[in-house]
């Protein structure tokens, strides 16, 4: 497997400018799968407030960024969809949420709000004693005593201390959000979930007060609440432009020093 990554190739949701250089940073193994994007991307192309990979791992080391309430050293740990990313001497907070066009981008929230994030969950089984699992989108899991009112797709609310704070079923009359696909980024209201037989994809259509609504695959959808849903006078971050990303080396792992 490559140790380097060119810019070209990345996901689509990566927020990177891709003919600025040849190559970026290389994800490491966590969360979110082949969808994560490395911090130093978040830090350098998104935000602008690094310039390169050196800078980055020295505000890190400083214990003020915070990724889902802890603080990390790797400026390769994926980012992903939900999370919570805290800048604690700025007293600024984010939420990672898909943008037109499948891009990640970065939701402004109030600091109240960052003591929490949202999950789909993807997964249910029973564990030795009689809990229940619950394996969430971003490979977090977490038990219950009781998972009876929990089912795949259905959303949850977690504290940093896997408290479930919200439960947001999924089903007909539902708020949700399309993460992946045409209309990722787009919110509407579950008008009809259409059930597929055999080994096809479910498909969802999505109304909207304003627009037409949409037809997309069941598994594009994350339930969610008022909550997520942006005001008009609030801006997305999806990158910081040209000017930021710099010429990465690829002797160094597919970005600079």
């Amino acid at each position: 497997m490559s140790k380097h990554q060119k810019r070209l190739s990345v996901p689509d949701s990566w927020p990177v400018e891709r003919k600025t250089a040849t190559f970026t940073v290389k994800a490491a193994a966590g969360p979110h799968g082949e969808q994560g994007v490395p911090l130093l991307i978040v830090l350098r192309d998104v935000l602008g407030y690094v310039d390169n990979r050196k800078e980055a791992r020295y505000a890190l080391n400083q214990g003020t960024i915070l990724i889902n309430g802890a603080s990390l050293d790797d400026e390769e740990r994926p980012i992903g969809m939900f999370d919570i990313v805290e800048f604690t001497e700025r007293d600024e907070h984010y939420r990672v949420f898909p943008d037109e066009g499948g891009r990640l981008a970065l939701s402004p929230i109030d600091a109240a709000d960052a003591d929490s994030k949202l999950g789909k969950i993807v997964g249910k089984g029973q564990v030795p004693g009689g809990n229940t699992q619950l394996a969430l989108h971003d490979g977090h899991t977490l038990e219950v005593d009781d998972g009876s009112e929990y089912a795949g797709s259905d959303s949850i609310v977690i504290d940093h201390d896997d408290e479930i704070l919200a439960h947001f079923p999924y089903e007909e009359g539902a708020l949700v959000t399309a993460v992946r696909g045409q209309h990722a980024g787009e919110i509407g209201e579950i008008e009809e979930i259409q059930v597929t037989p055999g080994s096809a994809a479910n498909n969802v259509i999505v109304s909207q007060e304003e627009g037409d609504g949409f037809e997309t695959i069941a598994d594009y959808v994350v339930v969610i609440d008022e909550n997520f849903v942006k005001e008009d006078d609030e801006e997305t971050v999806t990158t910081a432009g040209e000017d930021t990303a710099a010429a990465e080396d690829p002797t160094d792992g597919g970005d600079d020093e």
